[in-house]
């Protein structure tokens, strides 16, 4: 063959940005927690009474988030479901299913008559979806965070794997801001018969938009090096369990308290607002959202101090502030003003976010690439089992009875606080040496 009938060598694809990347896991992990929080607040405002109308008020409130939990104990199962499909196929099919699966059950929570329609049917009918839900969102957040964690330089890892840890902040502020024009735009009875079915259906054009700027993402260059080598684990969750299940059960209770802060005050604190203070709903959504949103513009600032001094000292600190805060974060609560109920609620999740702005790094720098997916996915959704399922439960009945501040629950979450601080303890450090360029070694635990 002559010189010039040679084949072209072939163009090198340049690598994906680092901004693309962190903008396409940032909205998917936004529209994922959307779907997810919109049901929250819809327990904590109208679930009970349309569709436990036969309960009493607390014990309607107690069911509603009763199917709310459901959905934190379907999300390991997705974790091992979607992580299997991760460390085996590649972290990018599983951005796809998991967001595909999110929105279609969210969209159809939306679409299920009440009790007053279909009696039980229509409890049963909301517990299966949300189960779905929670499926779907146990595989997004390893997708996700795999997808910038694996890309980022080592020295830059904490920052850029923040940004998913963004999107659950956006995520509760737009399904939040919904909830609270709706409620403030439509009368009581227009809101109870359709205005709160409206978000649930809007996360099928979120769905719709986050597919297609996941449409093109690449595969993260770790899992590329594991499939040319061979050395993709074969049975991920069993490799877990035999190799890392003291590793998953550290972490899954030492992030358990950053759970139980963030729904307590998402969640439990406003049926508690509502119902026991009389402030009003929009009141207390206004509060609640304005702490989140301050929490979310502070995420990105956080990460940069974990990767210049370590990312086990900052989840060490933002468990000792969350044990010191509950206290008066419940005190702050129950003085029913708005300016001192926001302070209580900032305090609470700045000390949250102290800790979660890093675990996105964290978490994967703990495993070794071959079940990085299953391992860091599983810790990380069982601690939502331990903190965020429970915890609207557990403090609702606490809170029952009593014209006093629910000091139970302040009590509670310290319990927990302290619990999780013990874990991070025996967790070791895994801050990157500024030369290295790929992901550390797991340290053995």
């Amino acid at each position: 063959m002559s010189p010039s009938n040679a084949p072209s060598p072939p163009v090198p694809v340049p690598p994906p940005s680092m901004g693309r990347l962190a903008a396409a896991s940032l909205v998917g992990t936004a529209i994922e927690f959307f779907d997810f929080f919109v049901y929250g607040t819809a327990a904590a405002l109208v679930l009970g009474p349309l569709f436990f109308p036969t309960f009493s008020p607390l014990a309607g409130t107690l069911a509603a988030f009763g199917t709310f939990a459901v959905g934190f104990l379907s999300r390991p199962l997705g974790s091992i479901l979607f992580g299997h499909v991760g460390d085996r196929y590649g972290r990018r099919p599983v951005l796809f299913a998991s967001l595909l699966l999110t929105g279609c059950a969210t969209v159809a929570v939306g679409c299920v008559p009440t009790y007053a329609t279909l009696g039980i049917a229509a409890p049963v009918l909301l517990l299966v979806l949300r189960f779905l839900q929670g499926l779907g969102l146990g595989g997004e957040w390893g997708g996700a965070v795999l997808l910038t964690a694996e890309h980022a330089p080592a020295h830059r890892r904490a920052l850029w794997s923040s940004f998913p840890q963004i999107g659950p902040a956006i995520g509760f502020l737009l399904a939040n801001g919904v909830m609270l024009a709706l409620s403030a735009g439509l009368s009581d009875a227009e809101f109870r018969s359709w205005g709160w079915r409206v978000p649930f259906w809007a996360a099928g054009l979120l769905a719709a938009a986050g597919l297609l700027l996941r449409s093109s993402l690449a595969e993260t260059p770790q899992f590329e090096e594991l499939s040319a080598s061979g050395k993709r684990a074969g049975a991920p969750l069993a490799e877990v369990a035999r190799d890392h299940w003291r590793l998953v059960l550290l972490t899954a209770g030492a992030l358990a308290v950053g759970y139980a802060v963030f729904y307590t005050v998402s969640t439990w604190a406003l049926a508690y607002g509502t119902e026991r203070l009389g402030v009003s709903s929009t009141v207390m959504l206004t509060c609640v959202m304005a702490a989140v949103a301050v929490k979310g513009a502070a995420t990105p600032f956080v990460a940069v101090l974990a990767d210049r001094w370590g990312r086990r000292p900052l989840c060490l600190a933002g468990c000792a502030a969350s044990a010191l805060w509950m206290f008066p974060m419940v005190a702050l609560l129950h003085t029913a003003r708005p300016p001192l109920m926001f302070l209580g609620f900032l305090g609470a999740l700045l000390a949250f976010i102290t800790m979660f702005a890093v675990v996105a790094a964290y978490l994967p720098e703990l495993y070794e690439p071959r079940v990085r997916c299953t391992g860091a996915a599983v810790g990380y959704n069982l601690a939502g089992v331990l903190g965020g399922a429970l915890t609207p439960l557990v403090a609702t009945a606490l809170s029952d009875g009593g014209s006093g501040p629910p000091w139970g629950v302040a009590a509670y979450l310290t319990v927990v606080a302290l619990v999780s601080l013990g874990c991070f303890a025996l967790l070791p450090e895994t801050l990157p040496e500024r030369s290295e360029e790929t992901a550390p070694e797991p340290a053995a635990v």
